[in-house]
């Protein structure tokens, strides 16, 4: 499913290493790291650059953009939906340049088959991916747009994640965790998950938000230290081989944290969404390429 085309719908060219540059630019590569990845495989189809930062061009495959699709997951579905609109000298644009999937048993991703790359190649179909450099606070990060969406107004930062910040404390209209919870559900349009820790009243009626994968126990010791007892996040999933997520849960109890789940997928498209407005004031045509949350982050 595609979200409406944002920004002019004539054909518009762009020299594909202009839009890069700006893309670098916008998300100040070139001061942020990535240590995440290891196991990602792409063959001699993947960028010498991104072998080295795990960030930006993955997929150098058009000379010039007419067209960008974003998306979080680079899933099956996603590349089906653009390569059968048709479209060449396209952008893809994820937050990640894995696939979700928390069936592996071990690291949550997987890589894009193999079969894919040479039809990505084939219809100049090139692919543009960051992670930190997304979360980071800012304009267009998960956390804050997450937060816009829920109408939460953001008051402070938290939580060093690679040298940045990618979580916000604000104050909602919310009083309760389940009105909050009930406000995401309408939202992301699905279930969600609260871990009832605490006072089912929201504190000051503050919370704290981090999309996508917010399970870290250094985390919740951080919120252990303020007076936010509501946290939103995607991924709380408790498995005995994972240590740190069952921390987690563990200093979420003891000092009384509500947790609010509503997937890694659903917590973090806002993001990508928003994007829509970057390329829409460069002149390019983009759209959002909806993917599907997976109900096993948090059950």
């Amino acid at each position: 499913m595609l979200r409406p085309l944002c920004g002019c719908q004539e054909e518009i060219n762009m020299k594909a290493e202009h839009l890069y540059e700006s893309l670098n630019k916008q998300f100040e590569l070139d001061k942020l790291q990535e240590d995440e990845w290891s196991s990602l495989d792409l063959g001699d189809y993947i960028t010498e650059n991104f072998k080295q930062t795990r960030m930006g061009l993955v997929l150098d495959n058009a000379k010039e953009i007419e067209r960008v699709y974003t998306a979080v997951f680079p899933s099956e579905r996603v590349l089906d939906t653009i390569l059968s609109s048709g479209h060449r000298n396209v952008l893809l644009f994820t937050h990640h340049p894995m696939i979700w999937d928390q069936r592996t048993g071990g690291f949550p991703f997987r890589n894009i088959p193999r079969e894919y790359l040479e039809r990505l190649k084939q219809q100049a179909i090139s692919y543009y991916a960051i992670h930190v450099p997304l979360d980071r606070n800012g304009p267009y990060s998960t956390a804050v747009s997450l937060a816009r969406a829920l109408k939460i107004e953001t008051e402070s930062e938290f939580f060093d994640y690679y040298g940045v910040n990618v979580g916000i404390m604000g104050s909602t209209k919310c009083k309760t965790v389940s009105e909050m919870a009930e406000q995401i559900k309408a939202l992301v349009g699905h279930r969600v998950k609260i871990w009832s820790y605490g006072d089912p009243q929201i504190s000051n009626q503050k919370v704290a938000v981090i999309g996508g994968g917010g399970n870290y126990p250094e985390i919740a010791e951080e919120l252990a230290g303020t007076d936010m007892r509501t946290y939103i996040t995607g991924v709380t999933k408790k498995v005995a081989s994972y240590e740190p997520g069952l921390r987690f849960h563990e200093i979420c109890r003891e000092h009384g944290i509500n947790v609010i789940a509503a997937t890694h997928y659903s917590t973090e498209k806002f993001a990508c969404i928003a994007l829509l407005k970057f390329f829409e004031a460069l002149g390019l045509p983009s759209e959002f390429v909806e993917g599907a949350p997976s109900f096993e982050d948090y059950e």
